[in-house]
């Protein structure tokens, strides 16, 4: 090996230990920061996951995708709302899970952009409608049940609403949607929940 050649093959491989050196700092602040804005959101994670896909073992399968695409995405991650990104990703991952495993589950009852038109316009919660106090006093078996029978897009919905607990402004920005289609959804998956409770008693 000459003297050129022998200096650049040193150069490189100084740039490429510079390289792999920066890329394994990098690796862990993305490690870090993965732990930081995703590990505590796990449970609502796999509780979503399991609503969509129902049951336990494919709900796993969801969120370890989403946890990998979570990862990956993790530099784009603004640092605001880290529960309703990963949510989001889980969503993405059920939906593409669903499309290719069950893509009959993802065929809708009804006309949805009809009911999309009824939609309200401020982030208000609704008084408690009769429906509402129905499912309120309904064991919660029965309503897990009659929840599962619901078309994914009013089960989404109500999940992400009634058990995660995210607001109409973080849901609407999931399901790139008005805030009044996200109200006009809920209103009527818990009219379609009343319905099913009372006919499972």
């Amino acid at each position: 090996m000459n003297a050129v050649s022998g200096t650049a093959w040193r150069n490189a491989f100084r740039r490429s230990a510079r390289f792999e050196k920066r890329r394994d700092v990098s690796s862990e602040a993305a490690s870090e920061r993965f732990k930081e804005v995703v590990l505590p959101h796990l449970a609502d994670a796999m509780a979503l996951a399991r609503w969509l896909t129902g049951n336990q073992h494919d709900a796993e399968d969801v969120v370890q995708d989403a946890c990998v695409r979570a990862l990956a995405g993790i530099d784009g991650y603004s640092g605001r709302g880290a529960r309703a990104w990963l949510l989001a990703i889980v969503r993405n991952s059920c939906f593409a899970w669903l499309a290719k495993n069950r893509p009959k589950s993802l065929v809708l009852v009804g006309d949805l952009a009809a009911v999309d038109e009824i939609g309200q316009s401020d982030d208000a919660e609704p008084a408690l409608t009769p429906e509402a106090e129905l499912i309120r006093k309904a064991d919660a078996m029965l309503v897990r049940r009659a929840l599962e029978t619901l078309p994914i897009p009013f089960r989404e919905v109500l999940v992400l609403r009634d058990i995660n607990e995210l607001s109409y402004k973080e849901i609407a920005a999931m399901l790139a949607v008005p805030i009044g289609t996200v109200m006009s959804r809920l209103s009527r998956g818990r009219g379609l929940l009343a319905i099913a409770i009372e006919r499972a008693r």
